[in-house]
C-alpha cells in the first residue's frame, strides 16, 4: 500500500480485544498455566497491554500474575543520535529470578526496543525465560528478534508507521497504518 493513500484501521476496539485474549490463551497453554509467569509492559502502551493480559489471565485461571512496567530509555542505541525519548518509571516490585517474563510491547518492527529491554530486565535478576508478546509485528528486522505471541502480523513498507491508540492513553483503541511523519 502506497503512503499517499491515507491512513487505514488496521485493528478496531473488538479486533484488539480478541487478539489479546488469543494471546493470553497462548500464553496459559504454552506455559502450562499461569504459574511461574510475570508480564512486564514496555513503555508507554506495552503497559497498559500487559495489564490487559493479566487481566485475561486471571479470569481464565482465576490466579493473579505479577505485571511491571519498564522504561528502556537509558538502554537504547540511538541515545547518542540526539533523539528525544522521554523516561517513565520503571516498576517491577517483584523478584523476576527464575521466572517466565513475558515482555509486551505494542508493535516490533527493527527489534532494537526488544534488544534494549533484555538488557533492562537482566538488571533486575535472571529471568529463567525471557518471552515476547506483541499486538502488531510489522516485519524489518534488523536483529535476530521472534515474538513468541503476535496479534497480528501487518506487512509495511519503511515509509509506513503503525500507530497503536490504547483507551488507558490515548481515549480510544485502534490501530492505524499511516505514512511516516503524518501524525
Amino acid at each position: 500500500m502506497a503512503a499517499t493513500t491515507g491512513p487505514r484501521r488496521i485493528l478496531n476496539e473488538d479486533e484488539i480485544r480478541r487478539a489479546l485474549t488469543r494471546i493470553a490463551h497462548e500464553v496459559l497453554e504454552r506455559n502450562g498455566g499461569a504459574e511461574g509467569i510475570a508480564l512486564v509492559g514496555m513503555h508507554t502502551r506495552g503497559v497498559p497491554l500487559a495489564r490487559r493480559l493479566a487481566a485475561s489471565i486471571k479470569e481464565f485461571e482465576g490466579q493473579e500474575v505479577p505485571v511491571g512496567a519498564l522504561d528502556i530509555v537509558l538502554y537504547r542505541d540511538d541515545v547518542s543520535q540526539g533523539s528525544r525519548h522521554v523516561m517513565r518509571p520503571t516498576d517491577i516490585s517483584f523478584d523476576i529470578e527464575g521466572l517466565r517474563v513475558i515482555l509486551v510491547d505494542d508493535v516490533l518492527f527493527t527489534g532494537r526496543t526488544i534488544r534494549a529491554a533484555m538488557d533492562a530486565l537482566n538488571d533486575f535478576g535472571r529471568p529463567g525465560e525471557i518471552q515476547l508478546a506483541v499486538l502488531i509485528d510489522r516485519g524489518h528486522r534488523e536483529l535476530p528478534i521472534r515474538p513468541d505471541y503476535v496479534g497480528k502480523n501487518v506487512p509495511t513498507s519503511p515509509d509506513q508507521e503503525v500507530d497503536v491508540r490504547v483507551t488507558e492513553i490515548d481515549g480510544l483503541d485502534e490501530v492505524m497504518l499511516v505514512a511516516r511523519g503524518s501524525r
